[in-house]
């Protein structure tokens, strides 16, 4: 790979905008728009529409099935969420590429972290500053100066936004599938650790919830004729938490316990909620095996009900991956970045590409850390590093230096 005078003239389009890809990213910080806040999820949407604009194709909106959801008193319910943002480009374009990002957050309406502050490190210090509207504003940054390319008519992109995926992309899931099945290679923009290293391998990931239902009766007068749910719930906690350590890779975390009752009244009511992740789909299915026989093996005259699913397959470093973060770091090579990456626990929307087929990046993001916390970060001078990286991959897909049908068949079947 080379950097010729085209490459050149994009990647000091992006250097000249760096204020500006900033500036808007710290202005969207201020929109609260924690993934069960559903007006500043709006408000943050319409502010999406409106820069995405420029891109060559109008912006449009894809609506999203509620999904259901388990209440403290044991209730399915239905949640509502407001719809993805989609702009389709060139579509008939011999190299499709598809860009994911989510548009919400983990901070809650009520929550006291609501504006980006500078640290005296020069950090920035805020609510999705890196997780992962800094994020949104990079990718933005590279399309729009990739269009400056002459080749860019090369490449057929298709971006998407979504407004769950703090939550699992239980609702959107489906449409990542769909874009993924329509491209060669993805993108996608959580951040990057804080030295600039990408996620390789990922683990899979679902939410639980099960359900314990028993006999309320007066503590005093009737105890025997209760079943105590709250102590059927601990049990299964118990068991779940038991199955760490049972096979490699595997973890499951009990992370809360709903039910009870007054003091004088045996709780006929109680939800486990957990969560797993595990390295290969092999495991996966071995915990859900385990799952089964715990809810089956309930007893007491308690009755169990299993709620949730597997929200994300594992993404492994497979031949396709490992070609695709080559030539990446190539890429970077050329800006003189040096990409290197490491495997994660977390996940996100690079699993749902990954098991539609699609090879991908997906911590394109900016530099930054403690994300999920209020000391979350990000490095300002990231932004322009991380746009041109993103801008010069697309850049040398549409010369063919990057072989995206290449890497695409490299997956095989998944």
């Amino acid at each position: 790979m080379r950097l010729d005078s085209e490459d050149r003239a994009v990647l000091d389009h992006i250097a000249r905008d760096g204020g500006r890809i900033v500036d808007r990213a710290v202005d969207w910080c201020a929109v609260n728009s924690g993934s069960r806040h559903l007006s500043g999820l709006e408000r943050q949407r319409q502010i999406l529409l409106d820069a995405a604009a420029d891109l060559p194709a109008a912006p449009i909106e894809i609506p999203l099935s509620p999904s259901r959801e388990i209440a403290a008193d044991g209730r399915e319910t239905e949640f509502a969420h407001p719809s993805c943002l989609a702009v389709v480009v060139r579509p008939e374009a011999p190299v499709q590429v598809v860009l994911t990002g989510h548009y919400d957050t983990v901070y809650p309406e009520t929550s006291a972290f609501q504006l980006v502050r500078t640290r005296p490190d020069g950090a920035l210090h805020g609510p999705g500053i890196a997780d992962m509207k800094g994020g949104l504003s990079v990718m933005l940054a590279a399309l729009q100066a990739f269009e400056r390319n002459p080749e860019a008519a090369k490449v057929g992109y298709r971006v998407l936004l979504s407004p769950d995926e703090e939550i699992g992309s239980i609702a959107s899931g489906p449409v990542l599938a769909d874009f993924a099945r329509r491209g060669h290679v993805g993108l996608t923009y959580e951040p990057a650790l804080a030295d600039g290293a990408l996620a390789s391998a990922r683990k899979g990931s679902g939410n639980f919830h099960i359900v314990i239902h028993g006999r309320a009766a007066h503590a005093g007068r009737d105890f025997a004729a209760g079943r105590n749910a709250v102590i059927g719930a601990a049990r299964v906690a118990e068991a779940l938490h038991g199955l760490n350590g049972q096979r490699d890779g595997v973890t499951v975390n009990v992370s809360r316990i709903d039910g009870g009752a007054p003091l004088n009244m045996v709780p006929d009511i109680a939800v486990v909620r957990f969560n797993v992740r595990f390295p290969e789909a092999e495991a996966a299915a071995w915990f859900e095996a385990q799952v089964a026989r715990i809810v089956e093996g309930v007893s007491d005259d308690l009755h169990a009900h299993l709620h949730g699913m597997i929200t994300r397959g594992a993404k492994p470093f497979n031949a396709a991956q490992q070609q695709l973060f080559g030539a990446v770091k190539d890429v970077g090579a050329l800006l003189g970045q040096d990409i290197s990456w490491k495997p994660s626990g977390g996940v996100c929307e690079g699993n749902n590409l990954f098991a539609s087929g699609l090879p991908n990046v997906d911590t394109l993001g900016v530099r930054g850390g403690d994300i999920h916390s209020e000391a979350e970060h990000a490095f300002p001078e990231s932004f322009v590093e991380r746009a041109q990286l993103s801008a010069l991959i697309l850049m040398k897909l549409a010369s063919g230096e990057i072989d995206a049908r290449a890497i695409r068949a490299a997956m095989g079947s998944v």
